[in-house]
């Protein structure tokens, strides 16, 4: 079998598939082999060989020169092979040529279907290689379909199906077939399908990479993010610092005329985003992470790792948010259990054991 362009047209399955070239011969051998025993009811030993330099392809039967021979289909004696060729010892392998000349229709569909599983496996296993390098990236995907409450789409470059589940989802944001969106790659899995992508618009890393993408000095490692926290759909909570005093963190973040925050609050459909600087000593920090609430005072307890946060009466449900979210991302972010109380709570409490306190006294 000589097919010249066969061979040219691997050239342009390596490039297209990013297969290697190992891995194309060893689909096309494997396909033509398994047509080649299933049209024939070959039981001999057999092995294909693809010559690029000849652009042939051969097809033999082989046995191993033994000298006693206990299965004459596996092994030949020494005296048979030296007939064949005279330089023959124990242990080689002889070769016996039994190329058909043309391969029927049924047996060179048979091939082409074998060879095209083997190249869908490989470009599968190329893909799932290249994606799982990926994880923790954004990449941009076309939505396909939706099926219930998931959508399915397709990963921009290499045409790998994922899965954005209704809990990777930005609260409150829909999706419509065709849309071009941004998503960040949480894992790469194997499934009776194949290979599929795991999604996410709703992760904090989500927005950790698109300030990265943003900010040059987060890129550039000149500004750090030290921590983020989010609820998708309502609001993220970012610490971050420099250790370079001539650089403004925040400033950075939040870009000229907050052209850079900005870009990702619409990316994110409105979502809130309270950049926050970091700082090593807690009370400061559990007092800038309920931001944009100010705090009077803060006490915190150690042991138990809990912190009394006081702030004002008409501040306490700025302090507390909707459903009491800033309050409990400001807690995730800091890693404090955090409890807000209002000024006039305190100072009644603080009055109340004073006057108890003078009662005692007097009793006494």
């Amino acid at each position: 079998m000589v097919n010249k362009e066969f061979f040219q047209a691997l050239d342009v399955l390596e490039k297209e598939k990013k297969i290697s070239r190992e891995k194309l011969i060893e689909a096309l051998e494997a396909g033509i082999l398994f047509a080649y025993k299933k049209e024939t009811g070959e039981t001999r030993q057999v092995v294909v060989r693809c010559d690029e330099a000849r652009y042939t392809i051969k097809i033999y039967a082989y046995r191993t020169v033994a000298e006693t021979v206990e299965d004459p289909e596996k092994e030949i004696s020494l005296e048979e092979a030296k007939e064949i060729k005279s330089t023959y010892k124990v242990g080689d392998i002889v070769l016996e040529d039994i190329t058909p000349k043309n391969f029927s229709r049924i047996a060179a569909q048979t091939a082409k279907q074998v060879i095209i599983q083997r190249l869908n496996d490989a470009s599968r296993d190329v893909v799932m290689s290249e994606m799982t390098e990926r994880e923790g990236e954004i990449v941009s995907a076309t939505v396909r379909r939706k099926e219930g409450t998931n959508y399915f789409v397709e990963i921009s470059g290499n045409q790998m199906e994922g899965i954005l589940a209704l809990p990777d989802q930005i609260q409150g944001e829909r999706l419509n077939i065709g849309d071009v969106i941004k998503v960040y790659v949480k894992k790469v899995r194997s499934t009776d399908f194949g290979a599929q992508v795991v999604v996410s618009r709703s992760s904090a890393g989500f927005v950790k990479r698109m300030f990265e993408m943003e900010v040059p000095e987060i890129r550039s490692g000149l500004v750090r993010v030290n921590g983020i926290v989010r609820e998708a759909g309502y609001r993220t909570k970012m610490a971050v610092s420099s250790d370079d005093p001539s650089v403004d963190a925040i400033g950075a973040c939040i870009g000229p005329k907050g052209s850079r925050v900005n870009a990702i609050v619409a990316e994110l459909g409105g979502e809130k985003i309270d950049i926050i600087p970091y700082c090593a000593d807690p009370l400061e920090f559990v007092a800038r992470a309920l931001s944009p609430a100010p705090v009077q005072m803060v006490q915190i307890n150690e042991e138990e790792k809990k912190a009394k946060v006081v702030v004002a009466d008409e501040k306490l449900s700025l302090a507390i948010g909707k459903q009491g979210q800033n309050a409990r991302l400001a807690a995730k972010l800091t890693g404090w259990k955090i409890d807000v109380k209002p000024y006039s709570e305190v100072m009644k409490t603080l009055t109340a054991e004073s006057g108890d306190g003078e009662a005692e006294s007097e009793n006494a």
